[in-house]
């Protein structure tokens, strides 16, 4: 008792010297501390949400804090003054306690839940590979092809569908790679009997109704399976090609170290650390060569070097060209420096995934738009020569001054149009940032729904189409396709059969969505010859 009333006095005083040193004005802000940050919202509104300092420096001194607000983006990471801190809500960084001996057994290993975390998850992915690799037998089809119709939604009342609530969840639509899909991912309902359907695909049905502005599409598993391995989506790959290490995350790298980049007539704001030489990170603005994109350190050494460049336009072949809109295809390896400075350009705006020196095996596309001054640069992504998981795109990045223009999508649709001449599917490399994952789940649900409300019936008979024949006129791989689906909240299940439900608010948001949508990919323009990237003398 008498320990414990010690340890509380001692406690009160601390929380006394605390406040008084906060009242004078006293107390040393060191990194690791969380306080509230003055700023301005979108609707350019105060707010003051918490933050926490990731490094402290003196100009002429005046402190300044360069702070990370919790729970946003790091893009809006930013060197504040002392005034902009609330210092009444200041938390000081925790010390790490001692941890105790596991189980309290001297001379035991000590508990540490990181530890213990790890070994579950270690337990988990050792569960799931024997998972995936125990054989699943094929489940046995009937001659007919497994087909989905589309009925008209009738206010008969002879007819009648259950709302969208009413359906059972649809847990998993991912196809094995040797077996049928499992068609016991969702249980039939009670009292009804499901008929066996064959075929080698998922088949669609649509009937034509006098109010083509809300349909039903009935869709059903099929027997042919190409991607999964158990019928549960696998996880984003993690280790791609242009992924980041997280692992070596320091204080450096969590820091802009660029204030500000001039290319061309724009000046940029970088989000993120890039990798430029470490000179370069002190000067007030950094300038490029908007063609080669050369860095250089001064407007004087910029104007010097553009009497010297003789680049209009960025290296490599010129494979599309309409109006002022021109793609150009830039080898890794052919074009170092040009694709290694990209990439550097790139990463002030790319947070996951980092490509600085080895750009051999990859190609870049770089988008630009013409004026009588040249070719100036749009956005770009790039694509491994040889992916072994079909990957289309590494990395995508539209410059922010073009950014909400709608490149964004059309550079999307290029890679796709890219990958319709090599006769594949693609998927962009994960993980995807935030901007990405909206522009490609945008596009995705564009393209999709414009081929199925373009659906139309032949010679009175029942149109049709598979979610494969749909993977295939897209080239959107089929994983990408059914998660899409899922995100729409387009798939319920209905008298055992999977369907499509095309509301009516679905269908005007569409046509509202394509009615903006001005800058698309004529593949008349598209002058490209893919090349087979296995043999080494194509390098």
């Amino acid at each position: 008792m008498q320990n414990q009333r010690d340890s509380r006095s001692v406690t009160h005083f601390c929380v006394r010297l605390i406040k008084k040193k906060m009242a004078d004005h006293s107390v040393e802000i060191t990194e690791g501390c969380r306080l509230p940050v003055l700023r301005k919202n979108q609707e350019n509104e105060d707010e003051w949400p918490f933050a926490e300092i990731l490094s402290v420096k003196d100009i002429h001194g005046k402190k300044l804090y360069y702070v990370h607000y919790i729970d946003f983006n790091k893009r809006l990471d930013e060197w504040v003054t002392p005034d902009r801190l609330d210092i009444k809500k200041l938390q000081f960084p925790k010390k790490e306690a001692k941890t105790p001996m596991k189980d309290g057994l001297p001379g035991s290993r000590p508990s540490s839940p990181e530890r213990d975390v790890k070994r579950k998850a270690e337990s988990v992915s050792l569960a799931t590979q024997v998972t995936a690799a125990t054989p699943v037998p094929s489940l046995p089809g009937s001659a007919e092809a497994s087909q989905a119709s589309v009925y008209p939604t009738m206010r008969d009342s002879s007819f009648s569908i259950k709302s969208r609530d009413e359906h059972e969840p649809l847990t998993s639509l991912t196809t094995n790679g040797t077996t049928s899909i499992q068609r016991h991912l969702i249980p039939p309902l009670p009292g009804r009997k499901r008929k066996s359907c064959g075929g080698t695909d998922e088949m669609v049905k649509m009937f034509q109704n006098n109010s083509p502005r809300c349909s039903t599409i009935y869709l059903l598993p099929g027997e042919d399976s190409q991607d999964s391995s158990d019928g549960i989506p696998s996880a984003p790959r993690m280790t791609g090609s242009l992924v980041s290490d997280r692992s070596h995350d320091d204080i450096v790298t969590r820091m802009k170290n660029i204030d500000c980049i001039e290319l061309g007539r724009h000046r940029l704001k970088p989000w993120y650390f890039s990798p430029y030489p470490q000179e370069l990170t002190s000067l007030l603005i950094l300038y490029l060569c908007e063609f080669c994109l050369k860095y250089l350190k001064s407007l004087k050494c910029l104007q010097r070097h553009l009497t010297k460049c003789n680049l209009r336009h960025p290296p490599g072949n010129e494979i599309y060209r309409k109006g002022t809109i021109s793609f150009f295809e830039i080898d890794g390896r052919k074009n170092k420096a040009y694709s290694q400075n990209l990439c550097l350009l790139a990463k002030c705006f790319l947070d996951h995934k980092t490509l600085y020196y080895d750009t051999d095996p990859f190609l870049f596309y770089v988008m630009t738009e013409y004026d009588s001054k040249g070719f100036h640069i749009v956005g770009y992504f790039s694509k491994e020569k040889e992916s072994t998981e079909d990957y289309n795109v590494a990395c995508i990045l539209t410059l922010p001054p073009y950014q909400r223009r709608g490149y964004g999508k059309l550079l999307i649709e290029f890679s796709y149009e890219l990958s319709k001449v090599e006769g594949k599917t693609g998927t962009p490399e994960k993980p995807l940032s935030d901007l990405g994952l909206l522009s490609y789940r945008s596009y995705w649900s564009q393209t999709i729904l414009e081929i199925l409300m373009d659906l139309k019936s032949e010679n009175g008979e029942r149109p049709q189409i598979t979610i494969n024949e749909i993977s295939e006129i897209t080239s959107v791989k089929k994983e990408d396709v059914i998660s899409t689906l899922q995100y729409l909240n387009l798939i319920n299940y209905y008298k055992g059969q999977y369907i499509l439900t095309l509301s009516e608010d679905i269908v005007e948001g569409h046509e509202h969505a394509m009615q903006k949508r001005h800058l698309r990919i004529d593949p008349k323009c598209l002058h490209f010859t893919p090349k087979d990237w296995s043999k080494r003398g194509k390098w």
